[in-house]
């Protein structure tokens, strides 16, 4: 799975998630792309799930690109644990998708292969999305 090899912080805030993306927009290198219609975090669990589903499906054909990673330390402290004690150990890590931000990109491949792949890919995610071509 994803994950950062070294941090300068092992732990971070969880900050807010208002607004519309403003970078990776746009399709930067293949022909089709999963674009985010909404916030949240997407876990590496997740992106790794929904690669898993393109790969599978297109039978290792085509090129794919993951335009997120996993890069935000996410904690959390045992179960049945008292309040207090300091911040519990990190949990996993996830991506910070806002509205408008391009997931995945697909190229090197048939539309009709490209466009269920990635309706596939979007099953596995937390979100709603929509396909783009650069068409």
């Amino acid at each position: 799975m994803l994950a950062p090899k070294r941090a300068k912080y092992r732990k971070q805030f969880r900050d807010k998630r208002r607004g519309i993306a403003t970078r990776r927009t746009t399709l930067a290198f293949g022909a089709y792309g999963l674009k985010s219609l909404e916030s949240a975090w997407i876990t590496a669990r997740q992106i790794e799930a929904a690669r898993r589903a393109m790969t599978h499906y297109t039978k290792r054909g085509g090129r794919i690109w993951i335009r997120i990673f996993p890069d935000k330390p996410v904690t959390k402290k045992p179960a049945e644990t008292r309040m207090g004690s300091g911040k519990g150990d990190v949990n996993e890590y996830v991506s910070v998708v806002k509205p408008g931000m391009v997931l995945f990109e697909m190229g090197a491949i048939d539309s009709q292969t490209a466009q269920e792949a990635l309706k596939l890919a979007a099953f596995k995610l937390p979100i709603k999305t929509k396909i783009i071509t650069r068409i």
